[in-house]
Order: C-alpha cells, then sequence, then structure tokens
C-alpha cells in the first residue's frame, strides 16, 4: 500500500501569497490618509477644549488650526474642508473631507471623512 503526501500545492500557496500581498499592499496604501485624519481630528479635540483659544475670533483660530497642522506635518486637501461657525457663542467646527488614492492601474480608491464638534465660548 503506498501512501501519498498531501497538502497544498505550489499554485494554492502562490495564489494564497498573491492574494496576501494585494491585501497588505491595499493596507499599506491606504494606512496613511487615516494616520493623517488622526492627527487633524486630535488637532480639532485639542481646540475645543483649549478656552483660551475658544475666546479668539475665528480667523485666528483658523490660523492656529492650520498651524498645529503644520507641526503635526499634516495638511487639509482643501480650505473648504473645515468650516467653522460661530452661532450665538456655540462654536460648530464641520469636518468634510476625501482623499482619493490610486490603487492599481486605474482603479482608485476614495476615503471620505467626516467629523463634527461643537465647542461653547467661554
Amino acid at each position: 500500500m503506498v501512501r501519498h503526501e498531501r497538502g497544498a500545492s505550489f499554485f494554492s500557496m502562490l495564489i494564497v501569497l498573491m492574494m496576501a500581498g494585494s491585501l497588505l499592499a491595499t493596507a499599506f496604501k491606504i494606512y496613511q490618509p487615516y494616520l493623517d485624519h488622526m492627527a487633524v481630528k486630535s488637532v480639532l479635540e485639542n481646540i475645543t477644549v483649549d478656552y483660551d483659544e475658544l475666546r479668539k475670533p475665528l480667523a485666528t483660530i483658523r490660523t492656529d488650526i492650520n498651524q498645529r497642522l503644520y507641526i503635526n506635518q499634516v495638511s487639509l486637501p482643501n480650505q473648504e474642508a473645515l468650516s467653522i461657525i460661530d452661532d450665538k457663542g456655540l462654536l460648530k467646527f464641520d469636518l468634510k473631507y476625501e482623499v482619493r488614492l490610486p490603487m492599481f492601474f486605474n482603479v482608485d480608491a476614495v476615503i471620505k471623512f467626516a467629523e463634527y464638534y461643537e465647542a461653547v465660548r467661554p
């Protein structure tokens, strides 16, 4: 009686490695926009709890946000990505933007971010 070894063939292992490689490549490309968004989110959360910052005019608050983003080496895609509205002593920070990444050949990934914060002026 002859015993045959069982296991994965070369081609099945090759297919598994190609799939794993594709998933890792995708994860590495998508990682950076999420990391940048976490920095933007951190800056806005810190601004909303800083009472000294909230006493300043809107233009100064926007300048300070841009300076903090510059320190963290992060930038928003455009000025319309962050809107700051003063509604009778209630500051509303509305952050909406998307990042488009080229993935493979003519395939792009679009990542949308939307955050909303409120802070009461002291």
